[in-house]
């Protein structure tokens, strides 16, 4: 084939790399994260076929050395070596569906880079990709403004980075087109048009709230303004830059200095900026995830513990203070810190790498202002767009759409050193008929590719819909279709099927009492097959602790529904013990797991060691309110009734009564803390027992009675108007206790 022929279709395999930013296939698992990895994936690893052949074809268009390039490649080579060293291979390398960042699926990244500077080489060419970009960019942002705000990619911190890198692009074009407006006496149109985009880029962040691309974005805007200060050859925009940058920083500090002023308070952005502070939620569990990386950091400093395999240190130095600052979302699989996360994982081998590439970014580019390749404009605006990019991803981590736009950045940086300033370079046109090595290598690495299409993403895809096919009827309370449905997903046998046999675990463990209504036989097969798909996600890594608590669990299930045979019972809740024995070694500070074997000796009948491990568990945190109220409910249960209460009072003092259940034991406490006359406890099991049963009226009606006697005349009010709308007949008492609650 031609050359242009060749460059013509790797070029709009380029553009059609875009489409994945809005695909979202509601019938896979995951749908935001795999629609777009798996579209993506298939459509590099065609578009590598044509590649490979043109640069074998045509040597002369192959891309030129750069240290961009070797620090990519170094990377990559970093994050693979990681991986088959690592703890868990098949998390490295083929990752997990609800992120697909596995070493197989962020080569695909490197590979369209490699694509790009191959065939992108004038700057038309260019400035049609960054439009490209910049197009699918505002429509994510507009569709993140007016219907939702984490628009088609899923999380509005993604949108965020998202929408930095576009803003930036989008300026890159306001400039390039506003020089060529000056000199050729052009249309203002495009370039208003581009200043448009720019600050749609900028709206989006009012909506998305995501912290750290503030940080990153201010900073940028701060240093753009300080660049233009240094490098501007403008006596007047030197001034300007300054002032502007001066009188940003004062801005910003009395935000800080005033957060509750009601200019700030009234305006969602400036509010969000000045919540900005280490004593955050969300700063405090990262900073514990953080330390775990510190400590576990000194135990493989070379390669970390394996690419992708966070969670693993996380686990092993879990601190069960975290649970002060919340109980949800205490698994992290990923650092929220880019730096933190690679030298985990991936040691200093993966961190020196990826620092390299950004060291040949800024070398790149001081040498391109050097040598008046890259205007000042330019280099001032990627300088800021990659310095708002690396800020932000001290909080976050990358996704699909931010590597896609990252890789064009790079690419971009490469073309403006590399790529030739001519109108049109000479190359051969070359045969229009195809050369036999030429057909030879579209047919070796064609069926190679398709090979690869089918198995890891043809494959992948039916194994995602068909989870979502069982769990449609797990919803609709089919076990047994749901576990057929499974069963036809899993026999694909993909590498990627750790998240589906773990969401059937998880849904069989949630159906005790569903598995006992059915055929004894039957149930045992369910629960035995559940076993296999644990066992099988415990050997890819057993000192994974998260899926030995799963084994654990799942186990337990098996024990509870062999009740009938006492040496089946034991010989499942035997392992169940093993297994969650194995899950605390791996994270001996996460206090949920000691609940899990709580469970196990209450199954046993072994009240002494139920109790003694939830007293334990307390005493790992004994401010976490759900340890206290598990252990009061267990001691109450096996009528450890003295215990149990003073269990239950620290319990309810701490605000626990949310995870006190079921309805008969708040009833019992309700009627011990009746007899003590105890009105302040009394409410919040009230509270609590009006959640479980929204429909009673009676509790209702009590409800207001307790809000009064502690003086809660609002609450009061407020049980008793409920209590009359769900049964008018007591309107007229609602009416009276109301008048009485006023006098």
């Amino acid at each position: 084939m031609t050359l242009k022929i060749y460059l013509n279709t790797l070029k709009i395999g380029a553009y059609l790399s875009f489409i994945s930013v809005f695909l979202v296939f509601t019938n896979l698992l995951f749908p935001y994260i795999t629609s777009k990895q798996i579209f993506f994936n298939i459509l590099i690893e065609l578009l590598t076929v044509v590649w490979l052949a043109l640069i074998i074809k045509y040597p002369e268009v192959r891309p030129k050395k750069s240290w961009i390039s070797f620090g990519f490649a170094a990377f990559f080579s970093a994050l693979l070596v990681s991986s088959i060293f690592g703890v868990d291979f098949n998390l490295s390398f083929w990752g997990d569906i609800e992120r697909m960042l596995g070493w197989f699926h962020i080569v695909h990244f490197f590979l369209f880079y490699l694509i790009i500077i191959t065939v992108f080489r004038r700057w038309e060419d260019w400035r049609n990709l960054l439009i490209a970009s910049v197009i699918a960019g505002t429509g994510v942002c507009l569709y993140s403004l007016f219907k939702i705000p984490y628009s088609t990619i899923g999380n509005t911190a993604y949108v965020s980075g998202y929408a930095i890198f576009n803003f930036y692009f989008a300026l890159i074009l306001f400039f390039r087109r506003h020089g060529e407006e000056k000199i050729k006496h052009q249309d203002w149109l495009i370039s208003a048009l581009y200043l448009l985009v720019a600050l749609i880029m900028l709206l989006v962040m009012k909506v998305t709230h995501t912290r750290g691309a503030y940080v990153g974005l201010g900073v940028s805007f701060l240093l753009f303004f300080i660049l233009h200060a240094l490098y501007s050859r403008s006596k007047k925009i030197k001034i300007y830059s300054l002032v502007i940058g001066v009188s940003a920083i004062i801005l910003v500090s009395l935000i800080f200095l005033f957060p509750n002023s009601g200019l700030v308070a009234n305006n969602s952005v400036l509010t969000t900026i000045a919540q900005i502070s280490s004593s955050q939620v969300t700063f405090q569990t990262r900073l514990i995830s953080w330390k775990a990386a510190l400590k576990d950091f000194p135990n493989q400093p070379i390669l970390g513990t394996g690419y992708g395999n966070y969670a693993i240190t996380f686990d092993k130095y879990f601190d069960p203070k975290f649970y002060n600052y919340t109980n949800a979302e205490t698994y992290f699989d990923r650092a929220h810190n880019n730096l933190v996360d690679i030298a985990s994982t991936a040691g200093l081998l993966g961190l020196l790498s990826y620092f390299s590439i950004l060291a040949a970014v800024f070398y790149y580019l001081l040498k391109g202002k050097r040598q008046g390749r890259i205007s000042t404009n330019e280099f001032i605006l990627l300088v800021c767009l990659f310095v708002a990019y690396f800020i932000q991803n001290l909080a976050v981590f990358d996704s699909l759409v931010t590597y896609i736009c990252l890789m064009l950045a790079l690419g971009y940086v490469y073309w403006l050193i590399e790529g030739s300033d001519e109108e049109e370079e000479e190359f051969a046109a070359g045969e229009a008929g195809l050369a036999n090595k030429e057909l030879a290598i579209l047919i070796i690495a064609g069926l190679v590719i398709l090979s690869v299409v089918y198995q890891y993403n043809i494959k992948v895809f039916g194994m995602l819909s068909g989870t979502i096919n069982g769990q449609i009827k797990l919803a609709q309370g089919d076990i047994i279709s749901a576990v057929n449905e499974y069963k036809k997903a899993l026999n694909l046998n993909t590498p990627l099927d750790r998240d589906s046999r773990a969401s059937l675990v998880n849904a069989i463990n949630g159906r005790q009492e569903a598995l006992l209504a059915m055929d004894k036989a039957t149930a045992k097969e369910i629960a035995d097959y559940a076993v296999s798909l644990a066992e099988a996600n415990v050997a890819l890594n057993p000192a994974d602790s998260m899926m030995q608590m799963q084994l654990a669990q799942i186990l337990n299930t098996a024990a509870f529904v062999n009740q009938d045979n006492e040496n089946k019972f034991y010989f499942y809740s035997n392992r169940a013990l093993e297994a969650i024995d194995e899950s605390i070694k791996s994270s001996p500070g996460r206090v949920t797991i000691y609940f899990s074997k709580a469970q196990i000796y209450i199954g046993r009948n072994d009240k002494d060691n139920a109790i003694k491990t939830l007293k334990y568990a307390v005493s790992l945190n004994d401010k976490y309110p759900e340890s206290v109220c598990y252990l009061a409910k267990v001691e109450i249960y096996f009528k450890e009734e003295v215990e149990g209460y003073k269990a239950l009072d620290r319990c309810l003092d701490l605000g626990g009564a949310g995870y006190l259940n079921p309805a008969e034991l708040i009833k019992i406490s309700i009627n011990h803390y009746l007899e003590k006359n105890d009105y302040a406890r009394l409410l919040p099991l009230y509270i609590r027992w009006a959640d479980l049963e929204p429909g009673n009226v009676e509790i209702l009606v009590n409800l207001s009675l307790i809000y009064e006697k502690n003086g809660d005349k609002a609450g009061a009010i407020e049980a008793a108007k409920k209590a009359a709308e769900i049964d008018p007949s007591l309107r007229s008492a609602a009416e009276e206790f109301i008048k009485k609650l006023g006098e």
